[in-house]
């Protein structure tokens, strides 16, 4: 499965979900695509105040605190 993570720089969040991926990734197919809302006003915009968002295919997976079982439910 691929999916997008939506972060930002210095945000703990999303390095803990970050990590929580690559946790999940020893035990199951998942890849992702890291995108910085910072580089984008739209995506800023529409997720400033949820990140770390997972998404696939334009729909919102998980946002916020995002643990190792958030992760293993969705995948």
């Amino acid at each position: 499965m691929h999916v997008q993570l939506y972060s930002k720089k210095n945000c703990e969040l999303c390095d803990e979900a970050e990590l929580m991926m690559k946790l999940v990734q020893e035990d199951f197919p998942l890849t992702w695509t890291t995108i910085d809302i910072e580089s984008d006003d739209d995506i800023h915009e529409k997720y400033m105040l949820m990140i770390p968002v997972i998404e696939k295919d334009e729909q919102v997976l998980a946002f916020g605190k995002i643990g190792y079982i958030d992760l293993v439910e969705l995948f």
